[in-house]
C-alpha cells in the first residue's frame, strides 16, 4: 500500500474511533441529561401517557391531571389558580417546568427511581400506574389570608411579598408573592397559547412569574436593627445598656446625615438598646454597628443566613427544591480594602448595600422564636405512593445553623415584643398570645417610595413558637411597614384560630 493510501486509512481510522468515543460518551455520560431535559418534545409527549400525581395541602389537591381525549392523554390542572402559584409553579408541555412542579417532577411523573417497583409491574400488568403524590407543608388557611390581605392591602401597591413558618421545624405555612399569576393557561396542550401565554406574563414589568418571596433581595431598612442588636448582646451589651442616640449623627467620613423618622424619636444623647428597638432609633443603631465593627456586623448576619449561596426550600435534605437568592451585607470596605465607616453607620439601619429575601426575614424571626435555632425551611411535608398506600419520604426537621445563643434570643424576644406592645409594631398584636416583631421602612431609590417590611413571631402562652412571618411592600412609602405589621398580624391570626380549632 502507498503512503497517500496509508494516511487516508489512518485518518479514517481516527474518524471512525471519534465517533466511537462520541458515541460512548452520549450513551454514558449525557444520555440522562438529554431524556430529562425540557426541551426534549417527544420525552414530554411520553409523559401524558402515565397520569401525573397530585401536589395537595391539607387534604386539597392544589395540581391535578384529568384524563383529556386528545394525543397528549392528560391535562395538567390547577384548582386555585393565582393562589398558589409561586409555590407549586406549573408543568408545561414545551416550556420549562418550575415550583415543585420542577423540583418533584420525577416523582410526580412517575419515573423516580423511588417508584422502579411499580415500573416493574407495569411491565407485566401491562398498565401505567400514575406517578406519585407531593404533600406540602403549606397552611391553606394562613396561605389564603396571606394571599387575600396582600391583594387589598390598604396602602395600594400590587407589588409584595409574604412568607411564614413554623420556627420549631422550619415547616413552611404561607408563601405569597405578587403579582401572582394563573398557571392554567401555561399548561394548555395548545402550545402556541402557552407561550403567548408565559410571553404576555414574561414582559409584564411588575413580573408576575418571579417568586419575590424567594428570590427578591432589597433593603430591609429598621428590620436589620434586629441583627446589629444581637451582635451588640454578645458583645457586651444588655437591653438595658444606655446607647449613644441623639437626633442626628453624621460619621466622619461621611457627607450625609443620619436622622430618625420623627424628631421626637430617641432625641436625647443616650437611650437604652431596648427602647431604641422599640422607637426604632436610626442614630443609636447607627452608632453602635460603627462601634462594634463591619466584621462583627457581617459575621453576625451570616450566623442568621445572610451571604448562604446554597439554601433551596423543598425536602428537609435540602439537596433539590425551590431556588433562594442569597441575601447580603455588602463588603462595607473602602477600595483600598479598609473598613468604610460611613457605609457601616448606613448599614447597620438596613441601607447601603444590605439586600434581604423575605424568606430570610422570617427565618431571623423563627431563630428568635426558638431560642437562636433556625431550622432548616422546607416545603414538602410528604410523598406518597400512587395508590396513597405508603409514604416513601416524611420531613424530618433539620437545624439549619445556631443563629445566637438561648440567652441572646431571650433578649432579643423581649425586645422584638416590646415593639409590638409599645413600638411601631403595633398593628400585628394578637390578644392572648405574645407577638414580638421589628418594622422596617427601606429607601428604595431617589424618586421611588419606601418599601415597608415588618418581620416578627407568634408564641403560645407557655411560650411555644407558632409561627414568624415577614410581610414586604414594595413602594408602599408612607405607612408601609405599618401594613405589613397588621397583615403580619392577620396571618399570625389564621394559624392561631386553626391551632385553636376555630
Amino acid at each position: 500500500m502507498n503512503a497517500p493510501l496509508r494516511r487516508v486509512g489512518v485518518v479514517i481510522m481516527v474518524l471512525f474511533g471519534l465517533l466511537f468515543v462520541n458515541l460512548n460518551w452520549v450513551q454514558g455520560y449525557k444520555a440522562e441529561e438529554y431524556r430529562t431535559s425540557d426541551y426534549n418534545g417527544r420525552v414530554q409527549v411520553a409523559e401524558y401517557d402515565r397520569q401525573r400525581g397530585n401536589i395537595e395541602a391539607g387534604a386539597r389537591a392544589l395540581a391535578t391531571s384529568t384524563p383529556t381525549d386528545g394525543e397528549l392523554q392528560y391535562l395538567r390542572t390547577y384548582p386555585d389558580n393565582e393562589l398558589y402559584a409561586h409555590v407549586i409553579g406549573y408543568k408545561p408541555v414545551n416550556l420549562a417546568a418550575t415550583g415543585v412542579e420542577k423540583a418533584e417532577n420525577e416523582f410526580l411523573a412517575g419515573t423516580s427511581d423511588q417508584l422502579f417497583a411499580d415500573r416493574v409491574r407495569d411491565l407485566f400488568t401491562g398498565e401505567e400506574t400514575g406517578g406519585g403524590n407531593v404533600l406540602l407543608t403549606i397552611n391553606r388557611r394562613a396561605q389564603e389570608t396571606a394571599y387575600r390581605q396582600l391583594l387589598d392591602n390598604r396602602v395600594g401597591v400590587d407589588v409584595g411579598a409574604a412568607v411564614a413558618l413554623n420556627p420549631r421545624t422550619g415547616a413552611l405555612q404561607a408563601l405569597v408573592s405578587l403579582p401572582s399569576f394563573d398557571p392554567n393557561p401555561l399548561a394548555s396542550h395548545d402550545t402556541g397559547a402557552a407561550q403567548e401565554a408565559y410571553n404576555e406574563l414574561d414582559s409584564d414589568p411588575n413580573r408576575p412569574l418571579n417568586n419575590r418571596a424567594l428570590g427578591e433581595v432589597l433593603p430591609p431598612g429598621s428590620t436589620f436593627k434586629v441583627v446589629v442588636a444581637a451582635a451588640a448582646l454578645e458583645n457586651g451589651t444588655t437591653v438595658e445598656t444606655p446607647i449613644s442616640a441623639g437626633p442626628v449623627y453624621r460619621h466622619p467620613d461621611s457627607g450625609t446625615d443620619i436622622r430618625n423618622a420623627v424628631d421626637s424619636i430617641c432625641p436625647q444623647d443616650e437611650v437604652t438598646l431596648i427602647t431604641a428597638l422599640t422607637d426604632s432609633c436610626n442614630t443609636g443603631f447607627a452608632k453602635l454597628g460603627v462601634e462594634l465593627g463591619a466584621e462583627t456586623v457581617k459575621a453576625k448576619a451570616r450566623d442568621f443566613g445572610f451571604e448562604d449561596e446554597e439554601l433551596v426550600v423543598g425536602r428537609t435534605s435540602g439537596d433539590d427544591g425551590l431556588p433562594v437568592a442569597a441575601s447580603r451585607t455588602g463588603d462595607i470596605a473602602n477600595p483600598d480594602g479598609s473598613e468604610d465607616g460611613a457605609a457601616l453607620a448606613q448599614s447597620s439601619i438596613g441601607q447601603n448595600n444590605v439586600r434581604m429575601t423575605p424568606l430570610e426575614g422570617a427565618m431571623i424571626a423563627a431563630a428568635v422564636a426558638n431560642g437562636g435555632s433556625q431550622m432548616r425551611p422546607y416545603v414538602i411535608q410528604q410523598l406518597l405512593h400512587a395508590d396513597r398506600t405508603s409514604s416513601y419520604y416524611t420531613a424530618d426537621p433539620r437545624e439549619l445553623r445556631q443563629s445566637v445563643s438561648g440567652s441572646v434570643a431571650a433578649d432579643l424576644q423581649e425586645m422584638m415584643v416590646s415593639v409590638v406592645r409599645n413600638g411601631t409594631g403595633r398593628n400585628a398584636r394578637i390578644d392572648g398570645y405574645t407577638v414580638g416583631g421589628k418594622t422596617g421602612t427601606a429607601q428604595a431609590g431617589e424618586g421611588d417610595e419606601d418599601h415597608g417590611w415588618f418581620i416578627g413571631f407568634v408564641t403560645s402562652e407557655d411560650g411555644e413558637p407558632i409561627s414568624a412571618v415577614c410581610v414586604l411592600l414594595e413602594g408602599a412609602g408612607g405607612g408601609g411597614s405599618a401594613e405589613a405589621a397588621r397583615i403580619a398580624g392577620q396571618i399570625m391570626r389564621a394559624l392561631v384560630a386553626e391551632r385553636e380549632g376555630r
